[in-house]
């Protein structure tokens, strides 16, 4: 599984990355950036949870490499 960012969409408001910084930052200009987008299974919960804080649905997890 990997991450997706719809950076078009992105309005800075950071919850992605208090709940998970190990995949998901802030760039200079405030809009997440994937630091990490492979996905191990143990960390899916984590990660689902980042995605699920967006709350304007930013972010994607999608099946495959």
């Amino acid at each position: 599984m990997r991450i997706e960012a719809k950076r078009h969409l992105c309005q800075s408001y950071g919850n992605c990355v208090a709940v998970d910084p190990e995949h998901l930052d802030l760039d200079d200009e405030g809009l997440v950036v994937v630091t990490r987008d492979s996905v191990a299974d143990g960390e899916v919960a984590a990660v689902q949870a980042g995605i699920r804080s967006c709350p304007v649905n930013a972010l994607v997890l999608v099946d495959g490499e």
